[in-house]
C-alpha cells in the first residue's frame, strides 16, 4: 500500500501518524530546523507573542513534540500543560525540562482530551491540526477547553491556492523530505508524509472557516515564508 493510500481514511491515517511519529521522535528537533532552513525559532516567537502577555495565563500546548513552544511560554510566566500523542515526544520534553519552568507534560489525543470544558486561557499548536485523523473533531475539542475570550493558535504548513504554487512547493517537499528520510532512517516516505499530507489539508482558508464553524470569531490567517506556512489566531466566543 503506497503512503497515500495509508492516510486516506481516519483510522489508516491515526495508525501511520502515530507509528511515524514514535520512528521520529528523537530526531524531531534536528528536522523542523532543517526543513525551515533555522526559520522553525522564529515562527514559534511569532505565534508565542500573538498569545499576549502570557502570564497568569494558563496555556495548553498541543502537539507539544519535545516542547519548545511550551518551555517558553512557562518562561514568560504562563501555567503551561503541554500534550503529545507520542510517548517519546513526552520523554524527550522531561528530559528537556528545567525544574524551575513550571511546564507539565503528558501523553494524550487532540481528539479527546483529558480536560473539563472551560479550563485554559489559550490554547497552542505547532504543526499539529495537519496531522489528525478528523480536523473538525480536533477544532471542536479545542473550542470545548478554552474558556470564552480565550484564544487559539496554530502554526502549521499552509496548502497554498494557487495551483502551479501548490504544484512546485508539494514536489520540493517530496524531493527533500524523500532525501532526508533516506539518509536518517533509510526510508524516503518518512518525511514524504508531510507532502502527502498537504494533498488533503483544506489550506489556511479552508481550516479558518472551520475554527469560525466551531464557535471562534475574529479568526484570521497570517502568511508564512510568501504564504508556504501560516499562522492561524482566533478568539473563542
Amino acid at each position: 500500500m503506497n503512503l497515500r493510500d495509508e492516510i486516506a481514511t481516519p483510522e489508516g491515517k491515526r495508525r501511520y501518524v502515530r507509528t511515524l511519529f514514535a520512528t521520529i521522535a528523537d530526531r524531531y528537533d534536528f528536522i523542523t530546523i532543517a526543513l525551515s532552513y533555522g526559520q522553525d525559532r522564529r515562527w514559534k516567537r511569532r505565534l508565542i507573542g500573538l498569545v499576549g502577555p502570557p502570564r497568569g495565563l494558563r496555556v495548553l500546548d498541543l502537539a507539544t513534540g519535545t516542547g519548545d513552544i511550551a518551555f517558553a511560554l512557562a518562561e514568560r510566566g504562563a501555567e503551561v500543560v503541554g500534550l503529545d500523542v507520542t510517548h517519546r515526544m513526552i520523554e524527550l520534553a522531561h528530559a528537556k525540562r528545567d525544574r524551575r519552568i513550571p511546564a507539565r507534560f503528558l501523553v494524550g489525543d487532540m481528539l479527546a482530551l483529558p480536560f473539563p470544558s472551560r479550563s485554559f486561557d489559550a490554547v497552542t499548536v505547532g504543526y499539529g491540526l495537519r496531522n489528525v485523523p478528523d480536523l473538525a473533531v480536533a477544532i471542536d475539542e479545542i473550542a470545548r477547553v478554552v474558556k470564552p475570550g480565550g484564544r487559539l493558535l496554530s502554526l502549521d504548513f499552509n496548502r497554498p491556492a494557487n495551483g502551479a504554487v501548490r504544484w512546485s512547493y508539494l514536489a520540493y517537499l517530496t524531493v527533500v523530505g524523500g532525501a532526508l528520510g533516506w539518509i536518517l532512517h533509510r526510508d524516503p516516505d518518512t518525511y514524504r508524509y508531510i507532502p502527502a499530507s498537504l494533498r488533503t489539508y483544506p489550506g489556511a482558508e479552508g481550516v479558518a472557516g472551520m475554527m469560525r464553524a466551531q464557535g471562534f470569531s475574529r479568526v484570521d490567517h497570517l502568511p508564512v515564508l510568501g504564504g508556504l506556512m501560516s499562522i492561524h489566531s482566533a478568539l473563542r466566543d
